[in-house]
Order: C-alpha cells, then structure tokens, then sequence
C-alpha cells in the first residue's frame, strides 16, 4: 500500500516548508495537497445572522488554492511524487483532521505560523489542534526565524 501524505496549505511560505519537509521525509507516495477555505475569513454582514459569503470571494479562494497546487505540483513530479487536490470548506484544524480520518491518510505534514504569546492565546494553533486530535502521525514544520 503506497504512503499518503495529508499537506494542508495556505498560499503562506510555511506551507512551502511543509512541503519540502514532506519530499524529505517521504521518497514514494502521494501527497494529497488540502487548501480549507474558512467561511470566517469571508465578510459578515450587519443584518443577517449568517456570515455573507460572495460567491467571488471563495471562486477568488478557490482560484488561488489551484495555483498554489499547480506549483507544488510541478515540484512534486521532479522529487517522483504523486498528489491529489482537495479544496473544502470549514474551520481548518476540524476539516484536516475530517480528512485524515476519512481519505486513507498515513501522515499529515504541515506548517506552522509559530505564533507565540498573546496572538497564540487569541488566535489558537491549528498546527496544534490538528496534532492533538489527529488520528495519525503528524509533523510539523516551522519556519526558523532568523534573529
């Protein structure tokens, strides 16, 4: 049974990171590329209970998360590997974890922003939600900053 690889991405360099950290790791496989667009990011709107979500705004999302995948795909091929593209819609660390569960994954591989402090408090860690609920092995990369 070939390895697949869960890589969450969010047009960040963390993501870049991810991935490289992925082709490392992995020689054989498939990665499975996974962009979550979270409908709270998208506009609300004073008069209605339930976020306004344009339909420009995720076809924009959706448009992005292609590229983004077209790239890495192309770096996939040079390193001998397969991927696959999910694009979904919900709380990213709920929706990573609903597809590691559900697709067959053997690892998750993903970035994280390294937010400390106050921001992390308010903020919350995906990276950290995701590597407590994950059903499988999870590997985070960061990005070390230079100092």
């Amino acid at each position: 049974m070939a390895t697949r690889i869960l890589l969450p991405v969010d047009r960040s360099d963390h993501a870049e990171s991810a991935y490289n950290l992925a082709v490392d790791l992995f020689d054989s496989g498939t990665i499975v590329l996974l962009h979550v667009i979270d409908p709270a990011d998208a506009s609300f709107s004073a008069e209605t209970p339930v976020p306004n979500i344009p339909e420009d705004w995720y076809e924009t999302r959706r448009n992005r998360a292609e590229e983004q995948f077209a790239a890495l795909d192309a770096m996939a091929e040079e390193a001998g590997l397969e991927t696959e593209h999910l694009v979904e819609t919900g709380k990213p660390a709920a929706t990573i974890v609903e597809i590691a569960e559900n697709e067959d994954i053997d690892h998750i591989v993903m970035g994280s922003h390294g937010r400390q402090g106050v921001s992390r408090i308010l903020l919350g860690s995906v990276a950290e939600t995701v590597v407590r609920r994950s059903p499988v092995p999870v590997t985070v990369a960061r990005e070390q900053s230079e100092e």
